[in-house]
């Protein structure tokens, strides 16, 4: 599954597919569900490479090249605070763990209630 998200330059794609979640499993020496725990549990007990790791091979899953995948880590997570890539790092886990969202689904029932509404609102207030 993939998370798409303004990342360096422009918005990126990330992915971990099978492979690289067995290729983080074995950069990390963890599972992952004991992995994700690391960042879902309270209080969090990520390491600052797991953050880094993610970034990186979630670029790679995306399409990026692991070159490019590398120094788009060395410019924009390595030297920026934690609290900047925290986030991303937890995005791209979530959209490996869960899946796409499910899309919304409005009921006919709820569009006939809406319109209702919007023609009487029309109706008093032109």
């Amino acid at each position: 599954m993939t998370h798409k998200a303004f990342f360096g330059d422009k918005a990126r794609t990330f992915a971990l597919t099978p492979e690289l979640i067995i290729e983080l499993e074995r950069k990390t020496g963890t599972g992952i569900a004991a992995f994700v725990a690391r960042f879902m549990r309270v209080p969090m007990a990520f390491h600052f490479n797991d953050i880094v790791e993610t970034i990186r091979l979630g670029l790679i899953g995306g399409g990026t090249s692991p070159e490019e995948a590398q120094s788009l880590v060395n410019a924009y997570v390595t030297p920026r605070p934690i609290a900047e890539t925290l986030s991303l790092a937890i995005a791209i886990l979530e959209a490996a763990w869960f899946g796409p969202a499910a899309p919304t689904v409005i009921a006919q029932d709820d569009i006939g209630h809406a319109a209702a509404i919007d023609d009487a609102l029309n109706q008093v207030a032109p």
